[in-house]
């Protein structure tokens, strides 16, 4: 799949948004140019602070080759703003007249400081959305402290649930799940609140300030442990590969006969005996294909058992011949632990078209990305086009609200831009 397609076609196409965003909330951009909106990154002179986290394109620290930046800033365009200058600010309030949304990550108060708070952008345009997006929002007692991403995946309650059986590690440590997922929740809730604002000020005509906790948004999150606590007082334990729990589990991964694991997931139903039918084709059905395990109550009183044949007959053979017997004849829901690098030949995310083609002109280059997460039918989300170079649309942009190629330079000498 490749980026040749308009964002016009997006479901967004014509949603203007003005994004002020850290590694907390650039994914929310990032969803929203996706769709098609017109997504404008508001930048210092010498770009934001994430251009430079690494790795690099080809191991050269440049801003413009931060493959970090890259992912996250798809679909996006790219305006240089100095907002400590006061012709830097009058700029951005041009811009903000034109905008639907403005998604911002400052510290609580440090936009209105500039005098760029909600009220006064709402002011000359009363049906903007601004979007707040912080640590711990815009108020109360730990609205001031500062947070990471694992810190938001401990305080929001994940790393209480991910982790090792004891037996693989006798100190139970909590573990923070990798690739930015506190940051992800606190975006993806930013998102949905900013589509359910739009479609509110399609009905209503108003505009509203969006005030978005990262912390709020991960402890939103937790699936079944918080839960667990709050109505019975049972707390779960963390077990490598597969879910917590409050009881034990079976272990899930089983290594295979290539030196591989594959997950298996779901319990056991009367969809495995097709899965017997292949073990006994190898040889290796033991006692499963008596006809006294199609009884529920017999399977339940050896699934140690079950489970026990199965995993020895996986050892024998390579991972892909498990998965897709597993898969394909039995509908049982398993699933290869694939390395990263195989992950870009799964037939599964071929036959989707999950990695998209983006063309990189200015390296004259053409770079595999991961798609939508999602496939919609009728509001398809694509990537169309690369991540901006440092205000790569300054003239486009700021032309569209009165800058001319003359002006521009003379902002551009004077560090405004």
């Amino acid at each position: 799949m490749t980026t040749q397609q308009s964002a016009a076609a997006g479901s967004l196409a014509g949603v203007r948004v003005l994004e002020l965003s850290n590694s907390i909330g650039q994914w929310c951009g990032k969803l929203m140019a996706d769709f098609g909106a017109d997504v404008v990154k508001i930048e210092p002179p010498a770009g934001v602070a994430e251009r430079q986290i690494g790795p690099f394109y080809k191991d050269v620290e440049d801003p413009n080759r931060s493959l970090y930046f890259w992912h996250y800033n798809t679909s996006k365009k790219s305006v240089t703003l100095d907002l400590t200058q006061e012709e830097g600010r009058e700029l951005f309030r041009r811009l903000a007249r034109t905008a639907d949304v403005i998604l911002e990550t400052m510290p609580p108060g440090a936009l209105a400081a500039l005098g760029l708070g909600y009220e006064s952008l709402a002011a000359e345009n009363p049906g903007l959305i601004m979007c707040s997006l912080t640590d711990f929002g815009q108020e109360g007692p730990w609205a001031g402290y500062q947070m990471t991403d694992m810190l938001h995946l401990a305080a929001g309650g994940q790393m209480a649930a991910c982790g090792y059986d004891e037996v693989d590690d006798p100190e139970r440590r909590p573990i923070a799940p990798g690739g930015g997922n506190g940051y992800h929740m606190g975006a993806h809730y930013a998102y949905i609140a900013t589509m359910a604002a739009l479609y509110y000020r399609s009905v209503s005509g108003e505009g509203q300030h969006l005030d978005v906790s990262a912390h709020d948004s991960a402890a939103l999150t937790t699936e079944m442990h918080v839960p667990n606590w709050i109505y019975t007082h049972q707390v779960v334990q963390r077990q490598t590969g597969r879910h917590a729990g409050v009881r034990p589990t079976a272990p899930s991964q089983i290594p295979t006969g290539d030196g591989r694991y594959v997950n298996m997931g779901g319990g056991l139903s009367s969809s495995f005996r097709a899965f017997v039918e292949v073990m006994a084709e190898a040889g290796q059905a033991g006692d499963l294909e008596d006809f006294k395990y199609l009884d529920p109550e017999v399977m339940q009183a050896n699934t140690d058992h079950i489970r026990g044949q199965i995993a020895a007959f996986v050892k024998t053979v390579p991972a892909e011949v498990s998965f897709v017997a597993a898969q394909e004849i039995a509908g049982m829901p398993w699933g290869v632990v694939r390395a990263p690098d195989d992950l870009l030949e799964d037939v599964h995310f071929r036959e989707r078209g999950f990695f998209i083609d983006v063309e990189h002109p200015e390296l004259g280059e053409t770079f595999t990305y991961p798609g939508a997460g999602a496939v919609f039918s009728a509001t398809p989300q694509n990537i169309y086009r690369r991540a901006p170079l440092i205000g790569e649309d300054n003239a486009d942009v700021l032309g569209s609200v009165g800058i001319d190629a003359a002006r521009l330079a003379q902002l551009r000498a004077a560090g405004v831009v």
